[in-house]
């Protein structure tokens, strides 16, 4: 193992012993009392198989065969998740086969960041998450289950179904991704008809035919935001079936490995002599895994929240810091929209998951020794599923990268870090992703421009107001504040004064979520706005310098004065009801801060 990554995982390893050991206490101790259905009473279990068939509920009143649970975050809305629809037909006759049962366990909201950026319901995505993780717990919470299926793909709803179902973490589970939609309209010409649009070149009509002709069928978006940075992070985990992540929906390839997913958790359940489950698999080795992965493809910035909130679930306590220390060490790999110009189908036709597995097991940037679902060691993760005829086999990964603009090697990468940086200073404490920023953009200092609220910042581009160096604030963007809604709608306006010239930076303590591209956004900054942080004594004019070389973030206005500044006070009332966040108001002011996760589940010093 290279030294700093083993030295990273030995410190998680030290910092989160009592939690660990505590969560795989009560596991274990759950697990001693499976099959659950076992202690059901006969009124229960005749409610729990009351609609099945004779011979499904013929087998279910046997505790030697497996009940697989289905969750599934199905929508005909969400592109990604429409394909789900046809799974639970194919799951049911692969569990018939093994001479099991498979259930539609329960069904989780799923939202569509893209249907909601800069919309009042963005304000609920970020709390869709713990709101998945519960309606997981429920749907497991009927003790009829020996296995779990997880049908999730984007955003927020991987990290919850993975928060959820990690509460019955002694339950063998495999994540079932249903893959990208095929390439469509060149990245490239999409970012340049929306700062066409931002420009107020080109009208909505020649927007609309853009965004349909890159957005277009069933399957994920095919930039690597943050549903493909999922993908491939639980696919490094070794959650998925080896290769999974990137397969294209409605293929027989993509339906050979759902059945062969479904036989899989049947053979990791108790009935089958298995006493593995999730939580033996997501450890402290498995997470750094998934750290590793994220850094070497500059994955979504989102997951520098989502995973501590997962790594929480399974008692491991991970911080920004080890994201950091991890980041200065591993190389960057794959040039994927934003980037680069190219999606995931052409990552995963240079070698994709399997190959980039490979070259980070040879450097010894990634654990061998880890739990899968498919076995010990991740060595098997090198492969790449096929079909021979009808027969689904693996084989190796390719041996040099198909597309080495898209995926390098480890040995030259296209640089020798993952371009992730934490920012300290007296504006508080944040992350930034400069891995799609050149270089002469990685220092900015320049007089801040302040907004209280996103959509202002339209109104003033438009005006000419921003046609000079300038860092942008926008703040009373946190998850007290307004659910810390992703700010992607900026990022064409941002690119605009940039390529105009213009030294331009963003400094928020709101999200920019996987789509953050070229222009220098210090962003998750805590304490936000409304939690006394510094951003609220911001104003107009001050010099800020943002410094990812350096890892700082400050204003240059004297200490005393800052410090006597009165904060600026937002009314927040309009952000509050309608479009059901009157709902959420708890979740709001519950939410810790987003390096302890963004989250109301845990206390801030678990």
């Amino acid at each position: 193992m290279h030294p700093t990554i083993d030295k990273v995982t030995q410190r998680i390893i030290e910092r989160s012993r009592a939690t660990r050991q505590g969560y795989l206490d009560r596991m274990n101790a759950l697990k001693a009392q499976s099959p659950h259905r076992s202690s059901l009473s006969c009124g229960n279990l005749a409610h729990g198989f009351a609609a099945c068939s004779q011979a499904d509920k013929d087998t279910l009143k046997f505790m030697n065969k497996a009940n697989v649970a289905m969750v599934s975050a199905y929508n005909d809305m969400l592109s990604a998740h429409q394909p789900y629809e046809k799974f639970p037909d194919i799951i049911r006759e692969a569990a018939h086969g093994m001479g099991s049962v498979a259930q539609f366990a329960g069904g989780t909201p799923a939202m569509c960041d893209g249907v909601t950026q800069g919309q009042p319901g963005m304000e609920l995505s970020l709390f869709s998450r713990d709101t998945i993780a519960m309606s997981t717990a429920v749907a497991l919470s009927h003790n009829m289950f020996d296995a779990t299926l997880l049908l999730g793909i984007c955003d927020k709803i991987v990290p919850g179904l993975l928060i959820g179902s990690l509460s019955f973490g002694y339950l063998p589970t495999i994540l079932v991704p249903a893959g990208p939609m095929p390439s469509g309209l060149p990245n490239k010409e999409k970012q340049r008809i929306r700062q066409l649009y931002a420009e107020g070149k080109v009208g909505k009509d020649e927007l609309l035919e853009a965004e349909s002709e890159s957005y277009h069928s069933p399957g994920t978006c095919t930039f690597y935001g943050t549903a493909n940075s999922n993908q491939l992070l639980v696919e490094v985990m070794g959650l998925h079936l080896p290769g999974a992540a990137f397969v294209n929906p409605g293929t027989p390839l993509r339906d050979a490995l759902t059945r062969a997913a479904t036989e899989q958790v049947i053979r990791l359940s108790k009935p089958h002599g298995s006493e593995l489950g999730l939580g033996d698999m997501v450890d402290e080795k498995s997470i750094v895994n998934a750290l590793v992965a994220l850094l070497v493809t500059g994955g979504s910035t989102n997951h520098t929240i989502h995973w501590i909130a997962i790594a929480r679930s399974a008692g491991i306590i991970i911080d920004w810091n080890d994201y950091a220390e991890l980041s200065s060490v591993v190389p960057s790999m794959t040039r994927i929209y934003p980037n680069g110009q190219e999606d995931v189908n052409a990552f995963h036709e240079a070698g994709g998951t399997p190959y980039l597995i490979r070259e980070l097991l040879d450097g010894g940037y990634l654990h061998n020794d880890v739990e899968t679902v498919v076995g010990h060691g991740l060595e098997r993760y090198a492969q790449m599923p096929v079909l021979d005829g009808d027969e689904l086999v693996w084989k190796p990964a390719v041996e040099k990268s198909r597309w080495p603009e898209v995926l390098s090697s480890a040995s030259e990468p296209f640089a020798p870090n993952g371009g992730l940086k934490v920012l300290d200073g007296n504006l508080g404490r944040g992350v930034i992703k400069v891995s799609a920023v050149a270089p002469e953009h990685h220092r900015i200092e320049a007089p801040a421009v302040v907004f209280n609220d996103q959509n202002d910042l339209k109104a003033a581009f438009e005006a000419g107001e921003l046609d000079k160096d300038c860092i942008v604030v926008v703040r009373f963007q946190g998850p007290k504040a307004n659910g810390m809604p992703e700010l992607h709608k900026l990022t064409p306006y941002l690119g605009v004064l940039q390529d105009r010239g213009y030294k331009v930076g963003l400094v928020t303590d709101g999200r920019m979520s996987g789509a953050s591209g070229k222009v220098p956004a210090a962003i998750h900054v805590y304490p936000e706005a409304l939690d006394g942080g510094a951003l609220a004594r911001v104003r107009d004019g001050d010099v800020i310098c943002l410094d990812a070389e350096q890892g700082s973030l400050s204003v240059r206005v004297d200490e005393q004065e800052f410090s006597a500044r009165e904060s600026a006070k937002a009314d927040l009332s309009t952000y509050h009801h309608g479009y059901g966040r009157e709902l959420f108001g708890w979740l709001r002011r519950s939410a810790s801060t987003p390096e302890e996760g963004a989250s109301f589940f845990w206390n801030h010093d678990a």
